[in-house]
């Protein structure tokens, strides 16, 4: 029987086996700093980013499969009169915190939820509207409640898969990989239009990049590069391929996707269709009319 260090893959990629296993144990992790440490403890030969990154998606496919329970309106009710019940009695408490975990519900979901009953209530069940919603959540002590501003705020911060801080965490590492990817291009002198450049040309739905001499990667030739400050497994790969993979494919001939926090290494398959997987920049450029590229 192979032991589990010999179905790791060099770097950050992981087998399916192992995926599955780190998935079994992020079922019984909550989205906190703590559950961060754990997971380096078991998994210490995967970076920090690589098991946040999967445990983030796992987890947030777990949240989806148990929305439908929790949005219950006797639940979300439930949920608001044991929220201000306790908020008389043990005010200084994190409270909202404390119900997620129980519930095993997002902090930053829940605290979305209670926000909406309380506006509701204050606002004779008319439905909030989502923009004011939505500043509330982002600026807590907006709402005309400091205590509950206060536990909203808690949930926010140590809440590291759903919530504006997230958000904001997400698109910025989404744009820094994005501009590392056009600096590692221009490092070896290769010709590229980027989403930008490509938007004020006409293109919709376009990859971050697309070369303006094509290269060849281990004997693969790429027309385009996407760039994906994600783990890939085979959830989001899949969602990817159907509805923007094939399609570049299709559009402007093969190409390279960099999952920068690596990937499950079975999903790279489809190097004969067009689609090569890395999870770094390659080393081993080839430029299909000048040799080697400069490193």
């Amino acid at each position: 029987m192979d032991s589990a260090a010999d179905k790791r893959v060099n770097g950050m990629q992981v087998c399916r086996a192992e995926y599955r296993a780190i998935g079994r144990f992020v079922e019984q992790l909550r989205p906190t700093r703590q559950c961060m440490k754990t997971l380096q403890t078991q998994f210490p030969h995967l970076p920090p980013s690589t098991l946040l990154s999967i445990f983030s998606q796992e987890y947030q496919k777990r949240m989806k499969r148990s929305m439908g329970r929790h949005h219950a309106p006797d639940v979300v009710k439930a949920y608001y009169q044991r929220y201000r019940s306790e908020a008389k009695t043990r005010p200084t408490a994190p409270l909202l915190l404390e119900l997620a975990n129980q519930v095993d519900l997002s902090p930053a979901l829940l605290a979305r939820l209670i926000v909406e009953c309380f506006l509701e209530e204050r606002e004779a069940s008319v439905p909030a509207s989502r923009h004011i919603l939505n500043n509330m959540l982002r600026e807590p002590y907006s709402i005309p409640d400091l205590l509950l501003a206060k536990h909203v705020e808690q949930c926010t911060v140590n809440d590291c898969c759903y919530g504006p801080l997230v958000d904001c965490i997400k698109h910025a590492i989404g744009l820094e990989h994005e501009d590392l990817l056009r600096d590692k291009l221009r490092e070896r002198s290769l010709s590229f239009l980027d989403e930008n450049q490509l938007r004020v040309k006409g293109y919709d739905k376009t990859p971050d990049i697309i070369l303006e001499v094509p290269i060849a990667v281990d004997g693969h030739i790429v027309h385009w590069i996407e760039s994906k400050a994600s783990f890939g497994d085979d959830h989001s790969h899949r969602t990817y391929l159907n509805e923007q993979f094939w399609s570049y494919c299709n559009r402007f001939g093969p190409g390279l996707v960099i999952y920068w926090y690596g990937f499950v290494s079975e999903l790279d398959c489809q190097r004969d269709r067009g689609i090569l997987l890395r999870d770094g920049f390659p080393s081993d450029i080839v430029t299909l009319c000048q040799g080697p590229a400069r490193s």
